[in-house]
């Protein structure tokens, strides 16, 4: 008999790559779905073996009913107000979906389905600005953004979980993964899809921000590898995911460049608008303990992966 797995936030990127993952290894998959979502389906529309529930974050008794109907052996808590900018905008909201969401799909577990191995997906944002030149499970928290903050909340909530009801409950903290599937508001397509546009003549210039913020960018292929590995182990604890290389937004803006052949140089404006109230300067992570107890490491390259998203950006904008 098959496992059977419950993910949340499964219409976004890492949501739609865990669910092929789990899928190809013979899982039965159940999605959840808010009623009202129309947007974001065409990540998973070629899935044609995922179970659809309906719920939201935000109500108990629908995930109190998603999970009594799939009956999971896992569930992962993908789901999240997850672009940090807007984050500042809507601050009581982000904390309420991203921070008390993750607390309800929790509960729901414990009263409905208590064997279930549970997922969060914590972030590096909860570092914020760390004095440590790399991020490990020991690394001082100190978010910088209400997304941040959120997800430190829901970090503690897995915890508190796991050791007052001794459950099997893990936060797997992902520094920033992207992939031809990121949302165009986030910086990286942001780049990629200027870049093909320009090299396109759709497009003349293309405004950032901080040039010189700097992330550990992995792809996210390889994150919901980490994911399903984390849900494996005998015991439940936590592990740093990202590739143990940062790179600033002018790489990513140089190495996509390069790919349509221009000078990133010629085309690249800063505005301020653009740059966060609070910034995070830089981000790379420590994962020599996923090395080491999950047998995980990144299989694909940053330039690789900021390569393949312009080259997705390119045959989308020429099939318009």
């Amino acid at each position: 008999m098959s496992d059977t797995a419950l993910i949340t936030g499964v219409t976004g990127q890492d949501g739609s790559y865990l669910a092929e993952y789990l899928l190809e290894k013979g899982y039965e998959v159940y999605g959840l779905e808010r009623w009202k979502s129309t947007r974001g389906k065409s990540r998973i529309d070629h899935l044609s073996d995922l179970k659809l529930v309906n719920g939201d974050l935000a109500d108990q008794s629908s995930l109190d009913r998603a999970v009594r109907e799939a009956e999971p052996d896992e569930v992962y808590n993908l789901a999240a107000l997850s672009f940090v900018p807007e984050s500042f905008n809507q601050p009581i909201h982000t904390g309420n979906i991203t921070g008390l969401g993750a607390t309800r799909v929790l509960d729901a577990i414990r009263k409905h389905q208590p064997n279930a191995k549970f997922y969060q997906a914590s972030t590096s944002e909860i570092f914020g600005n760390a004095p440590d030149k790399t991020q490990s499970i020991e690394t001082p928290f100190q978010p910088r953004s209400p997304y941040g903050t959120s997800k430190l909340y829901a970090y503690w909530s897995t915890v508190n979980f796991r050791e007052a009801y001794d459950m099997f409950a893990v936060n797997g903290i992902l520094f920033n993964h992207e992939s031809p599937r990121r949302g165009k508001n986030f910086v990286t397509r942001k780049i990629t899809r200027g870049a093909a546009a320009i090299s396109l003549g759709l497009q003349e210039k293309l405004e950032l921000g901080n040039l010189d913020a700097k992330r550990d960018w992995g792809h996210a292929k390889d994150y919901v590898r980490a994911m399903h590995m984390m849900l494996q182990q005998d015991s439940p604890e936590e592990f740093v995911i990202g590739t143990g290389e940062h790179h600033s937004v002018r790489d990513c803006a140089r190495v996509a460049f390069d790919e349509v052949g221009l000078n990133w140089d010629d085309y690249v404006e800063v505005n301020e608008k653009y740059f966060r109230p609070a910034e995070v300067d830089a981000l790379k992570a420590d994962i020599s303990r996923a090395k080491e107890n999950l047998g995980w490491e990144p299989r694909i390259s940053f330039d690789e992966l900021i390569r393949e998203m312009v080259q997705a950006d390119l045959e989308q904008l020429q099939d318009k």
